[in-house]
């Protein structure tokens, strides 16, 4: 299956006009949201941002959240100061195929707003983790929620998908890796608002709040050893037919992607536990 609407998505479609577009609008919607319709606070803003705007030539840059609502993305880049309607700075982000691409419209609309159709449980070898890969290669930001859907449950962070870990881990370039949490959203938007629905439009006069943490450091090629050695006296591991990663089969990738998952989860809760206590 090949990749869809993928020539939406190009900087250079119809002279990068719709994308400024939609770029402009969405952004416009996600500062009224977090702005103009409910109160957001943000700490250590300025890591994201000097992330966003000066890292190092050709190093790309994965930040990864918590995920407690479909406003999430794009209204957590809607705070004060951060270049929301810049079309070149903003994000590439992984978006739920059957819902953002499920018709011609929305695949257009998505495209045109950096965003690349992931089906659920297609795996981490799916066509459009490839192209995740290949804008990676190319030094781009690219948001994701390794939690693979929305969780408004004021509980611990579970078990992460492994499609984030595998594109840290399969880069040319180990990104920089910063993650982010957030609480408030699922107020802005709850799942079972009325009826068992959301409600039609964003709900206002919330506090959002938004912490930006420390990149993670990950040492690849020590965690690939140390994946091997531990897939060696492991037996546990079903085999799905996943091409070899370099010296790694499919059970020393599992391995590692567990590890580096495990590794950004860890760092995720410890955050989450911050972002709930009340400002002293």
């Amino acid at each position: 299956m090949g990749r869809k609407m993928e020539w939406a998505g190009k900087a250079n479609h119809l002279l990068g006009l719709p994308r400024k577009t939609v770029i402009m609008a969405v952004g416009t919607f996600a500062k009224a949201v977090a702005l103009v319709l409910n109160s957001t606070t943000v700490s250590n803003a300025d890591t994201l941002l000097n992330l966003v705007r000066s890292r190092p030539p050709g190093v790309p840059l994965i930040t990864v959240s918590n995920h407690m609502s479909t406003l999430d993305d794009p209204v957590m880049w809607g705070f004060k100061g951060f270049p929301t309607c810049n079309a070149h700075l903003q994000r590439w982000v992984l978006a739920a195929e059957d819902i953002c691409f499920k018709n011609t419209v929305y695949s257009y609309f998505f495209r045109l707003g950096k965003c690349i159709p992931i089906t659920r449980g297609g795996g981490i070898y799916q066509e459009h983790m490839s192209e995740a890969l290949e804008l990676l290669s190319n030094g781009e930001w690219l948001h994701t929620f390794p939690q693979g859907k929305v969780y408004q449950e004021d509980e611990p962070i579970r078990r992460l998908k492994w499609g984030t870990a595998s594109l840290i881990a399969r880069a040319p370039i180990t990104p920089i890796v910063l993650p982010i949490i957030h609480q408030g959203f699922e107020k802005v938007m709850p799942e079972k608002y009325m009826f068992g629905r959301r409600p039609p439009v964003p709900l206002w006069n919330k506090d959002i709040k938004i912490i930006v943490g420390e990149p993670i450091e990950f040492d690849i090629a020590k965690l690939k050893q140390t994946a091997i050695s531990t897939s060696r006296s492991s037996s546990s591991f079903s085999n799905e037919g996943w091409p070899p990663f370099g010296p790694l089969d499919e059970a020393a990738q599992r391995c590692l992607y567990i590890d580096i998952s495990e590794r950004i989860r860890s760092v995720m809760e410890k955050m989450r536990v911050i972002c709930k206590k009340p400002k002293v």
